[in-house]
């Protein structure tokens, strides 16, 4: 069945679309000339980037900077949760993980929270804030960004960032040291997320 198509012309422009599309947008339009405002409803949060180092409303965080596309990641905000987790251990001590990118914290949770038993990652994707749960342990770059940023002032942290079978990347915020720390330690946990532009 071919689709019934409707060209609207107005002076010398043109669009052609289906009529279905057509009375969508006309109910639509409508709707929205009878109908009262929505009362409590939240406003759209604000795209513009706050300043680094507060909060970004409806981001869940704090903006802790922008980050250049890399790979098949695309340029997007680092988004910091504005607390520690508490301490966890990073788990499965003496196993090899697929864990090891250096700067992309998504990739790496994702291959710990599949592997199990990983309870700093698991702690940090479990995180929700502002209606986002898109959290992850930060890779050892992205830690680094809060320390060149001064956004964690003191205390070690875990990356999701595996160095060897028994090691795994750490920041350390007062002495402002990456290190590597074996993964039967308990250390702190503060999640991240991205926020794409």
């Amino acid at each position: 069945m071919k689709t019934e198509m409707i060209t609207l012309k107005h002076g010398d422009a043109s669009i052609k679309m289906p009529a279905s599309s057509l009375a969508k947008l006309a109910i639509a339009s409508v709707f929205a000339q009878v109908l009262p405002p929505a009362e409590n409803v939240q406003p759209v949060a604000s795209t513009e980037a706050p300043a680094v180092g507060e909060y970004w409303t409806g981001q869940g965080g704090i903006n802790a900077g922008y980050v250049a596309a890399r790979g098949n990641v695309p340029a997007h905000y680092l988004i910091f949760g504005d607390k520690d987790l508490g301490e966890f251990k990073w788990g499965r001590y003496q196993e090899e993980s697929a864990a090891t990118s250096k700067w992309d914290g998504r990739a790496n949770t994702d291959a710990l929270i599949a592997a199990g038993g990983h309870p700093a990652a698991e702690a940090a994707r479990a995180h929700t804030a502002d209606g986002h749960s898109d959290f992850d342990l930060p890779a050892a770059t992205q830690l680094h960004q809060a320390w060149a940023h001064d956004l964690i002032a003191k205390g070690a942290y875990w990356s999701s960032s595996q160095r060897s079978a028994d090691y795994a990347f750490t920041m350390h915020f007062g002495v402002g040291r990456q290190n590597d720390t074996d993964e039967l330690s308990e250390l702190r946990v503060r999640p991240v997320r991205r926020f794409f532009i």
